[in-house]
């Protein structure tokens, strides 16, 4: 679990450095509020030993602050904790048996309760600048994207209204904290690869799947749809495939069904992203995904030892 959070310190670094104090403020409300929730309710509800020290509510606090704008209020963030702690981890007994992603259950639940609050996206500051503009909103270029095309632009004039792919990479676009640059959760997940906290499943079986299927609708139509480098940079691709889609308590245990798991989380991802009416669709994915893990299960057991 600490693993996990010293993958995260890229991250963090770079959205506090882009957003500045609000993201410190986001960051430390929600790994608070989970890790006071967790505790309240193991020592009140559920009077069993205290897990706070294990780690899994420090991530969930850093994965929510992840997913949401380094604007939103306080009051909001304290639900989106709760939310995550006390309904998606704690009523199911605890980590390891929690069939969604808290973090994203958490997210999830905020977007639909407070549209709002969870769209307005601060403006990231230019890289080099120390002008960090909490006041400034404005659309993600997924949204950006989604907006053209529905009025009837083409790609080749959208293109020229978003940040170019050096900027997805590097940092500096509108969105989530977690989604400002690709290069830093890359940096981490490196981390995890190397310590074996995660295997190559999942993310490549992901990545792929939207390349594939993103690269054949820009084949058909490129101006019509965006190109797989595009998909690849912009929103939560990044911090889905690596940090969320990979927990090993909501991920299938055997090699074919994490591949089977990434392969239905990426291809759900396009068809939202294209053609559904919200510009996003991982965290969506992956929680339809974390919906079959059973059934997933089941079909690709490993062997059991001794069985040839």
């Amino acid at each position: 679990m600490y693993g996990v959070v010293i993958a995260m310190i890229p991250a963090l670094i770079v959205s506090i450095y882009f957003f500045g104090l609000g993201a410190v403020k986001v960051i430390l409300i929600s790994v608070i509020a989970c890790l006071f929730f967790e505790w309240a309710i193991q020592k009140f509800l559920i009077k069993g030993k205290s897990t706070i020290g294990d780690g899994s509510a420090m991530i969930t606090g850093v994965l929510l602050a992840f997913n949401v704008p380094s604007n939103l209020p306080i009051g909001i963030i304290i639900i989106g904790a709760f939310v995550s702690i006390a309904i998606a981890k704690m009523s199911f007994g605890g980590l390891g048996k929690n069939p969604f992603n808290p973090a994203l259950v958490g997210r999830v639940f905020l977007l639909i309760s407070f549209p709002v609050q969870m769209t307005s996206w601060p403006i990231p500051k230019p890289l080099f600048s120390s002008v960090v503009t909490d006041a400034i909103t404005g659309p993600t270029p997924l949204g950006i994207v989604k907006e053209g095309l529905k009025s009837g632009e083409t790609v080749s004039n959208i293109m020229s209204q978003v940040p170019t792919y050096a900027e997805g990479i590097i940092g500096g676009i509108g969105g989530s904290l977690g989604e400002v640059s690709v290069i830093a959760l890359l940096i981490g997940a490196i981390y995890m690869f190397i310590k074996k906290i995660i295997t190559w499943e999942i993310p490549v079986a992901f990545i792929g799947s939207v390349v594939i299927f993103t690269g054949i609708l820009y084949l058909i139509n490129p101006e019509m749809y965006i190109s797989p480098i595009f998909h690849l940079v912009t929103g939560g691709l990044a911090l889905g495939v690596f940090f969320m889609a990979t927990d090993m308590v909501t991920s299938p245990m055997s090699s074919k069904g994490m591949l089977i798991f990434g392969l239905g989380a990426g291809v759900i991802t396009v068809i939202i992203r294209v053609w559904g009416a919200y510009p996003e669709g991982v965290s969506f994915a992956i929680l339809i995904m974390n919906a079959f893990v059973p059934l997933i299960n089941k079909g690709f057991k490993p062997a059991r030892f001794g069985k040839i």
